[in-house]
């Protein structure tokens, strides 16, 4: 006999597949979570070593790090050229006026000068301004006059070099050091770097701004000149404007001097400014720099940028300046004069006729690069984007005759090797072709 009786409530069965949903959730949100935390601990890793590579001294480690970078899988185009874009990590620094710092050259000391906003930043990017002395004087003696006219977007830097010698091979390089410095502890915008310098001073504006144009956004001499034999270096300025400040009562440094500059540039059709005042100091007569100038001068600083990859680039070398500018080197040249230690001397005959090698690159299409050269034997070409599309085989003719057709594959270690040699993050270059230039018939 059936029961007629019935449980007074239903019995569901136990649903082990809902817990097990949430469990694989969960453990899928913790693989993404760790996978995410283990690629930014080697993005961390991949950019310690990035940058270990481009500041180490010792170039045993700087070897030995990029052999480690180059065995890294991690390591593409696209994971390095974006460390390198966002430039090296800065942390906090010393602010205000630093009047004794070093930085060493050739093994030796020297001193510079530092005005830091005291509002500085380490995450904003800030212009710089390096100025040179005049004889007689020091960095530290130019510091009041810049400071308080260039305000809290700008760094100042101001080297010592004895009796302002700034012609030389040895105070080039410092030069280069003290940038080099500043960029190392401070963040700089490398599209706003100028040089300046007064009467000395300048002759070194004149003379390093040219041997190393593409550093620069302006360059602002001011009472000085440079012998007409080194005009033809003038050239190197097509995408460098230049502010020149001198007065018409100088007689240390006559006003001639500015005005043959400023009419070699004009022929060029560079840009620049030219400022001929009148004005004269009690001690110094016309020989000096009027403090009424810089605020227009300021004004000028505020508004340059430098086009860091120009579409052309013109580049006049001597013997001992074969280094990169920009994205052209001249490698080889036939027989031209070279400078010894002293970067104005005219003792050379080569030197006195003005014997020196010209390139001129443009990009004239898509994917085209002409060339022309003067006493040029070699010479490389660093691309990247900016100028061509690597995707698609690039052509380039030498003096109007083909020289190069053909893809060229982009590489890491083009890349970091240049990167370590310019300390540029808006200059980045990861192909490169050498040309080898046709002789001329005799």
């Amino acid at each position: 006999m059936r029961s007629s009786l019935r449980p007074a409530y239903r019995v569901h069965p136990r649903r082990p597949g809902l817990l097990l949903s949430l469990i694989c959730i969960w453990l899928a949100l913790l693989s993404v979570s760790l996978t995410h935390a283990a690629e930014e601990s080697s993005s961390t890793d991949l950019a310690a070593q990035v940058w270990q590579y481009l500041t180490t001294q010792d170039s045993e480690q700087a070897n030995s790090a990029l052999a480690s970078i180059m065995q890294r899988p991690d390591a593409t185009l696209q994971a390095v050229q974006g460390i390198l874009r966002k430039g090296q990590p800065h942390g906090l620094q010393p602010v205000g006026v630093l009047a004794d710092e070093q930085v060493m050259v050739r093994d030796r000391p020297y001193r510079v000068s530092l005005s830091i906003p005291q509002s500085y930043e380490p995450t904003k990017d800030y212009a710089l301004v390096v100025c040179l002395h005049g004889a007689g004087f020091t960095g530290e003696a130019y510091l009041d006059r810049w400071k308080s006219r260039l305000g809290e977007q700008y760094i100042l830097a101001c080297p010592t070099y004895p009796a302002g010698a700034w012609f030389t091979r040895r105070a080039e390089d410092l030069v280069l050091a003290t940038v080099q410095l500043v960029r190392e502890r401070y963040r700089i915008d490398p599209n706003r770097m100028f040089l300046s310098g007064m009467s000395n001073g300048g002759i070194g504006a004149w003379l390093i701004g040219m041997h190393h144009a593409p550093l620069f956004a302006g360059l602002a001499p001011m009472a000085s000149g440079i012998d007409d034999v080194l005009f033809p270096f003038l050239e190197n300025l097509r995408s460098t404007p230049v502010y020149i400040i001198h007065g018409s009562q100088d007689q240390v440094m006559p006003v001639e001097l500015s005005r043959k500059l400023a009419g070699e540039l004009k022929n060029l059709d560079y840009p620049y400014i030219y400022r001929e005042h009148d004005r004269t100091h009690a001690m110094a007569g016309g020989h000096f720099f009027p403090r009424e100038e810089l605020p227009d001068l300021v004004k000028w600083f505020d508004t340059q940028h430098r086009t860091p990859v120009p579409k052309t680039v013109t580049v006049v070398r001597d013997a001992s300046h074969l280094l990169p500018f920009g994205w052209v080197r001249i490698d080889a040249t036939d027989q031209i004069a070279s400078f010894s230690e002293d970067l104005v001397d005219k003792r050379d005959d080569s030197i006195r006729k003005r014997i020196y090698a010209r390139l001129t690159a443009q990009v004239t299409g898509p994917n085209r690069i002409d060339v022309r050269t003067d006493r040029v034997r070699q010479y490389t070409l660093y691309l990247n984007e900016d100028l061509v599309d690597l995707s698609k085989p690039v052509v380039i003719t030498t003096d109007g005759q083909p020289s190069f057709e053909g893809l060229l594959e982009p590489h890491v270690e083009t890349l970091l090797r240049q990167a370590r040699l310019r300390h540029d993050p808006a200059q980045l270059f990861p192909a490169h072709v050498t040309v080898t230039v046709p002789q001329r018939a005799s």
